[in-house]
């Protein structure tokens, strides 16, 4: 929740923070709003994602004893949990495959044309239908990888890409943007 709109490496210098004083759902779900929200008010739109993240606090001690929900079903209840959250946490915390659609994963899937969906849902199904289920949460993590890295919206990398040979876009990306100041 905390990383929408946010960089992952803001959030992994939030989290230590906000873990260490609230280190259960329900020490959360009970923690003043003003001391949550400063806690993560450098990750962006801090009142709502402090409201939500509580809200969604307050379910999982009130509905499953404490613990994160372990089913897609069950994640999508929580307050501020929409589909891309429940599978990240799937994947990653209970090993149960998923594809995360995000920004990076529709790019890059689009530029080597796997999908021509722009839909995040039909993404995810047309992903799924292309590989194996034991492959989705890892293949998640390469495509968002390769997009930040790699295959970036504004200027992607496509002359040492190395997936440039399999890649039908590669060929029609612009040149990179020359820096300011450049003689040529």
């Amino acid at each position: 929740m905390l990383s929408a709109q946010c960089t992952d490496e803001r959030v992994n210098r939030v989290t230590p923070a906000l873990f260490a004083r609230f280190p259960d759902a329900g020490a959360l779900a009970g923690a003043g709003r003003a001391e949550v929200e400063a806690l993560i008010r450098p990750t962006g739109f801090f009142r709502n994602k402090a409201r939500s993240i509580q809200e969604a606090a307050r379910r999982m001690v009130a509905v499953y004893g404490g613990q994160v929900p372990a089913t897609l079903e069950e994640l999508l209840t929580l307050p501020g949990a929409g589909r891309k959250t429940a599978l990240v946490i799937l994947g990653n915390a209970f090993a149960t495959p998923g594809i995360t659609v995000d920004t990076h994963v529709k790019r890059v899937a689009r530029r080597l044309g796997w999908t021509r969906e722009s839909d995040p849902v039909r993404i995810e199904r047309e992903l799924a239908r292309r590989l194996p289920p034991a492959e989705w949460t890892a293949v998640s993590h390469r495509l968002i990888a390769h997009g930040r890295t790699v295959c970036r919206a504004r200027a992607p990398q496509c002359p040492s890409c190395g997936l440039r040979p399999l890649c039908p876009a590669a060929g029609d990306q612009p040149p990179p943007a020359r820096s300011r100041g450049s003689s040529r």
